[in-house]
């Protein structure tokens, strides 16, 4: 499936005290990924919650840290859809320098889509998938 890049730089407040990007950190850029994904695709949440009733949650993630970003490194999220149900998509998503192929931290993240009544599984709307996977 398509693979998806977003550009990030590190900033000071994306740091610990040592000097390196916290840890939770890497799941924040990976989330504004998948936002920019989305927005790329022609989506945007807050529609998608007006006017489908429907919601994106991640439901498990599986993350694994390679080595260290720094404050001012330009980084690239890079996207692609492992997986998909009737209900949910299975990202692979990995972090690596700008113009590198080092990966520094890679995740794979299943993010439901719910509800916005009621917070349970609900497939996701039809154009969203026909969009996003090429699913009729």
């Amino acid at each position: 499936m398509e693979t998806f890049v977003w550009p990030v730089r590190v900033y000071y407040e994306d740091t610990d005290s040592g000097g390196v990007v916290y840890y939770a950190n890497y799941l924040k850029f990976m989330e504004r990924a998948r936002t920019e994904w989305l927005r790329a695709h022609g989506f945007e949440q807050d529609e998608l919650l007006r006017d489908q009733r429907v919601l994106f949650a991640v439901r498990s993630l599986s993350v694994d840290y390679h080595r260290p970003a720094r404050f001012n490194d330009q980084l690239e999220v890079i996207s692609q859809v492992a997986t998909t149900g009737g209900a949910s998509l299975t990202f692979a998503q990995t972090i690596q320098r700008a113009g590198s192929a080092e990966v520094l931290c890679s995740a794979r993240i299943k993010v439901a889509c719910i509800g916005a009544s009621h917070f349970q599984p609900c497939r996701m709307p039809r154009e969203l998938m026909r969009e996003m996977i090429g699913d009729t």
